[in-house]
């Protein structure tokens, strides 16, 4: 494959985590205006947010082992078909209900993307120095849409319907589809064995059970969801006694002893984890609280995903120089000053303060998850590159779900509790406004003048207390997560050569 070939087909596969990225920031800034129009209760809301990465955590290691069997291109290109019919669905849909469900369709689709791109792109750049520049740029390709969302969502929520946010993944899917069956290679693994349906059984129904209880515990802790966690973890410990007795496993736990696979991992896990958490509240705080309009907020978002497009890019050239550990363990650092400098974003904040805390998240993220990826590649042989591509992504699915569903959930608890009785506010609009600070604003506009103010700045200082409180959780994950990186996460180049 020539030059031009190899660089043209990683634009194409940057589309898909544009277009997914896209995806998860357009989200954020439309959720007060989807509040307003279906009036999901929290519980509702946060599964409109994370359900999408619940599945793709529970369906991505299916999903990578499927690729590497029938080819990751033809399973890329049927998931982009589904992933633009979900969308359809979903700006169309009519009831909360019907866009949770719309958003599970999304899911499937999203985890038969995410692993066919990363694995395509270890077979498609065999020399080091190269690959590290593709992921790079792979990674900027998922901030740039991280950039473009909150943009073209403001600008179309300002003349639009909250739903249309969602259509903007159909022209980048027909794009996507054309040019893949052009420019990308058909690659698969040469000996994958017969499928396993066992596998496949048990890790989607533990990785689903697990996550489930790890988000309604965050909630509500109850004997059902302990029962189900339970059974989730028997489900994985039985699906991990299974690969080990495989001779060819759906999931290779070797992988696992490979240097610097489990850390980055785990970084990446941690990172994501708080990133989400966090990005959960920014939109509503640049909205509801600050009062900004979407396409001002959407503007406003910008410096945390140019920070991580800057960062993604210079990270190959960085880590020429710097071991990559350092380069990692500095990124979570980052992160972590930037998220503890993001409590003191109040009601009457400035927001210089809000684009110095984005800026610091931004470069943090974007030189950590950059390099940790390619130590994952790396350390994969290329007829395994979508199995390792699928724990890194599931890795990633499940640290954004767990952020979106534990933080979220923290986060909305917090602001339930210190939203008190304010005069004039009844007994039953409280409970309403209690469920999320876009129900508040719907019930500050049915009081009087003297009343609405008072309510709002009550519902405003109660949601910031929610969002100190998500932010320190972030903060120390990251900043324990920096500190793993510094002292275990080594390349195969460092392991094998300590100079």
């Amino acid at each position: 494959m020539s030059a031009l070939h190899r660089w043209s087909a990683l634009a194409v596969l940057c589309l898909p985590v544009l277009l997914i990225s896209i995806d998860m920031t357009v989200l954020g800034i439309a959720v007060p205006a989807l509040s307003a129009s279906l009036r999901p209760s929290s519980a509702q809301l946060l599964w409109i947010v994370d359900l999408y990465s619940f599945l793709v955590a529970g369906l991505l290691v299916l999903m990578g082992s499927l690729g590497d069997r029938i080819g990751r291109r033809r399973l890329l290109l049927i998931g982009a078909l589904a992933f633009g019919v979900a969308s359809i669905l979903a700006a169309f849909a009519p009831t909360a209900a019907a866009l949770i469900a719309a958003r599970a369709l999304l899911g499937l689709g999203g985890a038969t993307l995410m692993p066919s791109t990363l694995g395509l792109l270890r077979t498609i750049f065999t020399d080091r120095g190269e690959r590290r520049t593709a992921v790079a740029i792979w990674a900027a390709g998922f901030s740039a849409g991280a950039v473009l969302g909150p943009i073209l969502g403001g600008l179309l929520l300002e003349h639009y319907w909250w739903g249309s946010v969602f259509l903007i993944n159909v022209p980048v899917m027909v794009v996507f589809v054309i040019a893949g069956r052009a420019l990308l290679p058909e690659a698969r693994d040469p000996a994958p064995g017969p499928f396993d349906l066992i596998s496949a059984l048990l890790s989607i129904a533990g990785l689903l059970a697990v996550v489930y209880a790890l988000k309604e515990g965050a909630h509500h802790l109850s004997s059902s969801v302990l029962v189900i966690a339970v059974v989730g973890v028997i489900l994985l410990w039985l699906f991990v006694r299974r690969q080990q007795r495989l001779a060819q496993p759906m999931l290779d736990l070797r992988l696992f002893l490979e240097p610097g696979f489990s850390p980055a991992i785990l970084t990446n896990v941690a990172s994501v984890f708080a990133l989400m958490g966090a990005t959960f509240f920014l939109p509503q705080y640049l909205q509801l609280v600050l009062g900004m309009g979407p396409a001002r907020a959407g503007l406003w978002l910008m410096p945390l995903a140019v920070a991580t497009v800057v960062a993604s890019l210079a990270s190959p050239s960085v880590a020429r120089w710097v071991p990559v550990r350092v380069v990692v363990a500095s990124g979570m650092g980052l992160t972590s000053l930037g998220l503890a400098l993001g409590t003191q974003l109040h009601v009457d904040s400035s927001i210089v303060i809000f684009a110095v805390v984005s800026v610091l998240v931004g470069l943090g993220a974007g030189f950590a998850e950059t390099l940790t990826n390619d130590v994952i590649l790396t350390a994969a042989p290329p007829a395994r590159a979508s199995a390792a591509a699928a724990i890194s992504e599931t890795g990633y699915e499940l640290g954004a779900a767990l952020g979106t569903a534990v933080l979220g959930t923290l986060g909305l608890s917090v602001y339930a509790h210190r939203l008190g009785p304010v005069p004039g506010v009844s007994s039953a609009d409280l409970d309403l406004a209690r469920a999320t600070l876009g129900a508040a604003h719907e019930v500050a506009a049915r009081l009087s003048d003297e009343s609405r103010a008072a309510f709002l700045r009550s519902s405003a200082a109660a949601f910031t207390d929610g969002l100190d409180v998500v932010l320190v959780t972030g903060a120390v994950v990251t900043l324990a997560a920096s500190l793993m990186a510094a002292r275990l996460l080594v390349t195969r180049d460092e392991h094998t050569d300590p100079k």
